[in-house]
């Protein structure tokens, strides 16, 4: 650490410029613990000088003093209110030392007086993000790239709050441009990985950790390592429902076509039939269609319905459903939410090759225990794991090479009894075809048992 400078006891042996001078220079080579008694001279001698105790204010934050540097800021702000640049200084400056609430109102202030600033934007956003507010935050990092495309903070700080949000193909999308642009920005190269990652495509995200890890320093070196250690140790392989989303969002437009004309599918179909049989009177009920993508099963169970509501991931595959002009409500969000926020309001759940998605199945029916009343129906189909007599523990799912999981006939009924369900009808189906062969899968229909009375 260089020394301070000498400033005589009482005595103003330097002119103010040559604080300036003197602490400016200390600045800018780094030397902020030897900057700080320039500026805090400059301040006793001129109280009134914004410029001052904005300069003392960077100094001191520069070591960490971040309380005292927003306390600076407050008085060049006092002294000089009408200056456009130590206002959203100060707001950041609360936000560092967590004064949130605080740091948000002034950035909100700001906002207002100067909605073309990208770095208001940014900052408003991270207050948002800090209290919990996901997607007010969200819009004002939209904002803030918006304003400045090539801001590399702006852009890192979106992507990250798309991958938070479940939308990593956006961050995706967002980060690859930029990656080709800053080749050396370990940040940028590491974000893509996270992205990548949570996508679940293990392949290309080693490709941008592997290149992130070749220039990062430090602890971000370090934080790279364990995620290249992590998936060379065979970790991110499962399904993620940023992977599931955007492998919808993609695949939308021609869901349909593909679908039914292509593979054949029939699960939709197939589940109303078998519901049929066992409730041949079946009318005026109310059904959540699971994982309704583009709303097929709800033309299938559309006449039994008094009140059809339906809940996927893909903000796109909804879309289309709505368009079909079926459904009395329709959500994007997690089927196992979707059913925990609705406890005892349906009397049927449908989840048309949906539960491929997932492996472990007990929460799934620990949340649709909770959604049906006693004697609620609960309607599904799965792909099935073949039994293997050469095991010696047979598994109770597997995720296959098509990337979607197959269950094994007793995890779907040990699950579903544990969750209170009596198997009503288990039986072989084909609800799709793959490569022209049909898949092989299980159709059930579980019913809540009635709680036995004391």
């Amino acid at each position: 650490m260089s020394a301070a400078p000498s400033i005589g006891d009482g005595q103003q042996a330097q002119t103010l410029d040559n604080l300036f001078r003197l602490g400016y220079d200390r600045l800018y080579a780094g030397d902020h613990a030897g900057a700080a008694p320039a500026f805090r001279a400059a301040v006793t001698d001129d109280p009134s000088n914004g410029e001052a105790w904005s300069a003392l204010a960077e100094a001191i934050g520069g070591i960490g003093a971040a309380d005292h540097a927003a306390a600076c800021l407050r008085r060049a702000v006092a002294v000089e209110p009408a200056n456009r640049t130590w206002r959203p200084m100060l707001a950041e400056a609360l936000r560092q030392c967590g004064e949130v609430d605080a740091a948000c109102a002034y950035f909100r202030v700001l906002a207002v007086e100067q909605s073309d600033s990208a770095s208001v934007r940014l900052g408003l956003a991270r207050c948002l993000a800090a209290l919990g507010r996901s997607e007010d935050a969200l819009a004002e990092f939209r904002e803030a790239v918006a304003l400045r495309p090539g801001d590399r903070d702006a852009v890192l700080a979106l992507a990250d709050a798309l991958t938070s949000s479940g939308d990593s193909l956006a961050a995706v999308e967002l980060l690859q441009p930029l990656a080709r642009r800053m080749e050396d920005d370990a940040a940028v190269h590491h974000a893509l990985g996270r992205s990548w990652l949570a996508l679940r495509e293990p392949s290309k995200a080693l490709a941008a950790l592997r290149h992130a890890r070749d220039i990062a320093e430090g602890d971000e070196a370090s934080a790279v390592e364990r995620l290249i250690a992590g998936l060379e140790a065979g970790d991110g392989t499962d399904l993620s429902a940023a992977y599931v989303r955007a492998l919808f969002d993609r695949y939308a437009d021609r869901f349909d076509q593909d679908l039914v004309g292509k593979l054949g599918y029939a699960a939709p179909d197939l589940l109303r039939a078998a519901v049929d049989r066992l409730m041949p009177d079946a009318a005026d009920l109310r059904i959540l269609d699971l994982g309704c993508g583009t709303g097929l099963a709800g033309v299938s169970f559309k006449p039994l319905a008094s009140y059809l509501a339906g809940v996927d991931l893909s903000p796109r595959m909804v879309e289309k459903a709505r368009q079909r002009g079926l459904y009395d409500d329709l959500t994007v969000g997690d089927v196992v939410a979707a059913m925990e926020r609705t406890p005892g309001e349906w009397d049927l759940l449908v989840a048309a090759d949906v539960l491929v998605y997932i492996g472990d199945l007990a929460p799934v029916f620990a949340a649709a225990g909770g959604a049906l009343p006693p004697g609620g129906r609960f309607a599904a189909t799965v792909e099935r794991l073949p039994d293997d007599p050469a095991s010696q523990s047979m598994k109770d799912f597997a995720l296959g090479a098509n990337r979607r999981y197959a269950h094994a006939e007793a995890h779907v009924r040990k699950t579903a009894e544990a969750a209170g369900f009596t198997i009503r009808l288990m039986e072989p189906c084909t609800p799709r075809r793959e490569k022209g062969v049909p898949v092989p899968g299980l159709l059930f229909v579980a019913e809540r048992a009635t709680p036995q009375s004391d």
